[in-house]
């Protein structure tokens, strides 16, 4: 269509989208049902690491977006990261599939469509379903974060806290969930409750709660998620030869029924990012996007210290060069002060059937810009790929609220088949370093080598059952005194595997492990 016919309001909000630097191409600016392809919606691509939401009912067109953004990312060298929660975004891999309507809707957007797929990479938690196994270390993970997964109290929370704070001290390695099973059961025996005095206290029935959690996850298969070899994030910042970044999807699907998990999981990517990451300020172009699917289930009955540790994770990642789009149904979904940062927004269509529905309607307007549109009733008859977007200009400021018309990808849409996906695991050069779970000496070995030595060895029975018990005793201390020994502490020192507890112990006692905001460990790499 050519300028002469764009309305002047149509013209007026293109303006504020036409930047000079690179950036990403979103669709035409859309009023009375009309696109207008001269008037192109773009985000640049310097901003990307203020942060976005992508939010929209069911249906709507969100995970399309997602692939449209993901894939101009790659193609402009800056890595994505993506959770394919129902196992249909596995198509950003391959080309598109030609047809008539991705053709009418490339024309109606002015969009030269030509398919392409993108150098991807798919993952799995656990290993659990298609893709390199992704693992996490019981004491990398932290104490913040099982908490949620757990779904423990504050009390109970700060009592695991403390386990962890033992176990950092103690040189306990948390690498699985039995290490962590094992310290537990260790802290409230006489001779943990005694170990404990100097540093708090952990009730016998805030302990069973915590135990009881834990089984529950182990039985659900859960415990696949934790231990070795740990998933390494740096390996999220890859580009392909070509220059192009790579497309990492951690598919989901085999463990969607355990949401608080996957959440909580991707949370933790987040924050092991934050804390390996160097401060680079702001960069011409981010050096990854991580798109937060399902963004509702990582808050819903968040603790304040949880929370606290999110926004404070949202705001200072951004000079990491990290940019995060939430990912919900409506802005209502994600905290106040988490939403303050999201400097990007694309908000497809929203329901009004419900006056629930009709509350969260006129909260998501609210958070908009004030814009010639009416958006109440824009975002009620808005058809799937299409949105209401803003976002920020080069110089940071916002731009002109813009109901847009949105480009089709040119990856395929839909699901690739899986003995494709399974081809394409197979032939990544990080399967072999991941695949195989290992499983070192931790605290659950060095428990149960310190309790087998401290066992007293068994006695034969007494020839003379009219003997005295107390001289035997005493003949018994005798003869380790004469040993040099010092009696049983001499024999547990004696004992090969007892010394080498003692040495790691000692070289790890007052070293505590250093830890971000969400508990998580700094790795040693």
């Amino acid at each position: 269509m050519s300028s002469a016919l764009t309305p002047p309001s149509v013209r007026e909000i293109a303006d504020g989208y036409a930047f000079t630097g690179p950036a990403l191409d979103l669709g035409a600016v859309l009023l009375d049902g009309t696109a207008y392809p001269d008037a192109q919606v773009r985000i640049p691509l310097g901003v990307l690491n203020r942060h976005g939401l992508v939010a929209g009912a069911t249906g709507t067109g969100k995970t399309k977006t997602l692939q449209l953004i993901a894939e101009q990312l790659s193609a402009q060298g800056v890595p994505v990261f993506l959770a394919d929660i129902k196992g249909d975004v596995s198509g950003v891999c391959a080309p598109g599939t030609p047809s008539e309507r991705t053709a009418a809707r490339a024309a109606e957007v002015g969009q030269p469509w030509t398919p392409q797929g993108c150098p991807t990479e798919f993952y799995a938690l656990g290993g659990q379903g298609a893709g390199i196994p992704v693992r996490a270390t019981v004491t990398s993970f932290g104490p913040l974060l099982l908490a949620k997964v757990l779904d423990l109290n504050e009390t109970q929370e700060s009592s695991l806290s403390l386990v962890f704070h033992y176990a950092d001290r103690k040189g306990l390695e948390l690498y699985d969930l039995k290490d962590l099973t094992a310290v537990i059961g260790h802290l409230t025996s006489p001779e943990g409750k005694e170990e404990l005095k100097t540093i708090g206290g952990l009730s016998a029935a805030t302990a069973g709660v915590i135990l009881r959690a834990l089984t529950v996850l182990e039985n659900e298969g859960a415990g696949a998620f934790f231990g070795e070899p740990e998933y390494d994030t740096a390996e999220l910042l890859r580009t392909a030869p070509d220059g192009r970044g790579v497309v990492s999807v951690l598919e989901l699907p085999a463990v969607q029924d355990r949401p608080r998990l996957f959440s909580t999981f991707l949370m933790w990517l987040l924050a092991d990012l934050y804390q390996e990451l160097p401060e680079v300020g702001d960069p011409d172009k981010p050096k990854l996007v991580f798109f937060f699917d399902e963004a509702h289930l990582l808050f819903k009955g968040a603790s304040k210290a949880f929370l606290e540790a999110i926004t404070q994770t949202v705001r200072l990642i951004r000079s990491k060069g990290v940019g995060i789009f939430f990912v919900t149904q409506t802005p209502k979904d994600v905290p106040a002060d988490v939403l303050a940062q999201l400097g990007n927004r694309v908000q497809h269509a929203l329901r009004a059937f419900t006056p629930d529905d009709a509350k969260a309607l006129k909260a998501t307007v609210s958070t908009f810009p004030r814009s010639s549109y009416d958006l109440s009733a824009v975002l009620t008859s808005l058809g799937t790929g299409e949105a209401v977007v803003t976002v920020l200009s080069e110089k940071g400021a916002p731009t002109p609220v813009a109901a847009t018309r949105l480009r089709a990808p040119q990856s395929l849409m839909g699901p690739v088949e899986a003995a494709a996906l399974q081809a394409a695991v197979d032939a990544s050069p990080l399967t072999a370093r991941y695949r195989d779970a290992i499983d070192r000496e931790s605290a659950y070995e060095k428990l149960t080598a310190r309790a087998d030595a401290a066992r007293p060895e068994p006695v034969e029975p007494a020839r003379e059952p009219e003997r005295e018990p107390a001289p035997r005793r005493e003949g018994r201390e005798e003869r380790e005194e004469a040993k040099g020994a010092g009696g049983l502490l001499g024999s547990l020192l004696s004992n090969p595997t007892v010394k080498s507890f003692a040495r790691s112990a000692g070289r790890q006692l007052g070293q505590e492990i250093s830890r971000s905001l969400f508990g998580t460990s700094r790795k040693r790499r």
